[in-house]
């Protein structure tokens, strides 16, 4: 059974930067594609980046483009995801995704494993 807990999540003004972490615990983590998610209150919980088993190939939500940046360092079974230039439009709380499956994806369904959320706040 794989199990996420994410951190690093936090209070941050407009135009600031906060890198969240995903520690993951069980077996075939680095073998496993990682993605982000984000959940505002009232609405639905939507793609932010993914991340293939190797760390060479990356997906990102248009809303994410140029600003976040996913990566994962396999030796300490972790994944990362930098976010700078954050708007206020960014708070949301943020899951960790793991999926059976090596490569990339975008939909919910496609992963199997959650953690538990971050809370990321953007002020203006």
């Amino acid at each position: 059974q794989v199990q996420l807990v994410e951190s690093g999540g936090g209070l941050v003004q407009a135009g600031g930067s906060l890198r969240l972490s995903c520690a993951a615990s069980g077996p075939s983590f680095s073998s496993m594609g990682k993605g982000w998610f984000r959940q505002a209150p009232g609405k639905e919980r939507d793609f932010v980046a993914s991340i293939d088993w190797s760390g060479r190939h990356t997906a990102y939500a248009d809303s994410a483009k140029g600003r976040f940046t996913i990566s994962r360092d396999n030796t300490k079974n972790t994944v990362y995801l930098q976010m700078i230039t954050l708007k206020p439009e960014d708070t949301a709380v943020y899951f960790c995704a793991a999926r059976r499956g090596t490569n990339v994806a975008y939909a919910r369904h496609a992963y199997e494993y959650w953690g538990q959320g971050t809370q990321v706040t953007v002020s203006s």
